[in-house]
């Protein structure tokens, strides 16, 4: 029990950094998010809008309590990792170019299966 706890929030303080990271970049629209957007087609102020929502994520996250908040939280970092993935693959780019985003939805789901019981919702 103890061994998952430690994996737990080692990957989650991981997950946290990096959507937190990402995150501010994205609303602030520095670090290279704006010419990746453009060349994926997508909207600039997709940007604002997925920076916020990551921010908001890791709050949930990391907040003690509201396990219905954290699934919400941990589901919409899985579809923007795998959408992110997923864009960069039909995009035709480099396999590098999406290594970012799948390393962060393998940690997503890696922080969301080592949960403890306090951060699930409670079975009926």
């Amino acid at each position: 029990m103890k061994k998952r706890k430690i994996i737990y929030w080692i990957v989650t303080i991981f997950l946290a950094f990096g959507m937190l990271a990402g995150g501010v970049q994205q609303l602030l629209q520095i670090g290279g998010y704006v010419e990746i957007v453009s060349q994926l087609g997508y909207p600039i102020y997709l940007l604002s809008i997925l920076g916020a929502w990551k921010i908001l994520g890791v709050i949930a996250i990391l907040i003690p309590r509201f396990p219905l908040v954290k699934e919400w939280a941990y589901a919409g970092f899985f579809f923007a990792m795998s959408g992110a993935a997923t864009s960069h693959f039909i995009a035709s780019d480099k396999l590098e170019e999406a290594i970012p985003s799948l390393v962060l939805l393998a940690v997503t789901v890696a922080s969301w299966y080592f949960r403890p019981a306090s951060r699930k919702i409670a079975a009926e």
